[in-house]
């Protein structure tokens, strides 16, 4: 596997985890498209803020073989991304609908 297919593999793990946890939490949905969106952008924000601990794509590759243990943990965090991901597009959501008294 190269850099750029492990990272690709990461942002739709994301993708498809946001539309899962969507599917089975209407009330965190915001449809397909809103769900892609949020799964895409959370899956990458974690990854790199948490690639920074050493299983980013160019940490996975390094010895030049695929690392199935760091790449099964960029996998989890890539999940856990785009659940959250589309749980904090429901909190922005949430914040921004509400009426501030007057």
């Amino acid at each position: 596997m190269t850099d750029t297919l492990i990272s690709l593999l990461s942002i739709f793990i994301g993708l498809i985890s946001a539309n899962i946890f969507g599917a089975f939490k209407k009330k965190y949905s915001f449809g397909l498209t809103g769900n892609t969106i949020s799964g895409i952008f959370g899956s990458i924000l974690f990854i790199k803020i948490f690639g920074r601990l050493g299983f980013g794509p160019k940490a996975i590759m390094a010895s030049g073989d695929t690392n199935l243990l760091l790449f099964s943990i960029n996998l989890l965090v890539s999940i856990l991304g785009g659940i959250l991901g589309l749980i904090l597009a429901h909190a922005f959501k949430s914040k921004m609908g509400s009426n501030p008294k007057k």
